[in-house]
């Protein structure tokens, strides 16, 4: 075998045996390691080489930047996410017909699609939706990511969070709890706007927890300016110390005539 092909193969096995310790520094160190090794290979994109051991070579790279992007998972790293599994995609796209499918390919693609979605990226998750073919799209952890957005979009927040339950792979979890955290935290600033104070037990459901423990954990982590006090949670003091705008009046008023007058000027 080509020494260069060794020497991947062997930090590769070590990279593996780190993550199953969960010892994730020592993983990124040799993910640092294995993508410079990679540059050498001539049969990676973009070039595609035809060199005699191109397919090898093609596999255990598609291998390292799956592996990559769950890692940056465990790392909780999106950015680390997005590089990683943009470095992937020509694996999935370009590779398809030099490769036999890679059984991680589905769970990452939804996990992708996760991503864009927590981000509030649903352009790019609908444009991604569409470069699927109709197998793809019925694999189920393409169509748990595609349910999710339409019980976010419906405001279905139920829905959504129940869905934690039913994730296809341990993976997807980061994804959710983040999901579920910024729907609770948007459901919080309108509450506080909109209610002086409500009960623990109304609040408890309105966030959607289970148990009113939960709720005063969410509380005195999220929002500690707010009050819990004689079963009621208390939304008056955030009101009161939530800074007030001030207009810039005078500014606008300037704005305004000098836009006018270089309309005056024009016409």
């Amino acid at each position: 075998m080509d020494p260069q092909l060794t020497e991947v193969s062997q930090q590769l096995e070590r990279f593996k045996a780190a993550f199953v310790r969960k010892d994730y520094n020592t993983c990124s160190d040799f993910l640092s390691r294995l993508k410079v090794l990679l540059t050498k290979f001539t049969s990676l994109p973009p070039l595609f080489e035809n060199t005699p051991n191109a397919a090898h070579e093609l596999t255990l790279a598609r291998d390292i930047y799956e592996h990559a992007v769950v890692l940056s998972i465990k790392t909780e790293d999106q950015d680390a996410f997005e590089r990683d599994f943009f470095q992937l995609k020509p694996y999935y796209v370009d590779a398809r017909n030099r490769l036999p499918p890679s059984p991680q390919e589905n769970l990452i693609l939804g996990l992708n699609l996760l991503r864009l979605l927590v981000q509030n990226r649903i352009a790019e998750f609908h444009t991604e939706l569409e470069l699927l073919s109709s197998a793809t799209l019925d694999n189920p952890c393409i169509k748990h990511a595609v349910e999710l957005e339409q019980s976010f979009m419906e405001g279905a927040y139920n829905r959504v969070l129940s869905a934690r339950q039913t994730a296809p792979d341990a993976t997807y979890v980061y994804f959710m709890d983040l999901l579920a955290k910024t729907i609770r935290d948007e459901i919080a600033g309108c509450s506080e706007k909109a209610y002086d104070y409500v009960s623990i037990s109304d609040a408890r459901q309105m966030l959607l927890f289970s148990s009113d423990q939960e709720l005063l954990t969410y509380v005195n982590e999220e929002h500690p300016e707010w009050e819990v006090k004689e079963g009621f949670v208390v939304f008056q003091k955030a009101k009161e110390t939530a800074p007030c705008k001030e207009i810039p009046s005078l500014q606008l008023i300037n704005q305004t005539l000098s836009y006018a007058r270089e309309l005056e000027r024009i016409v």
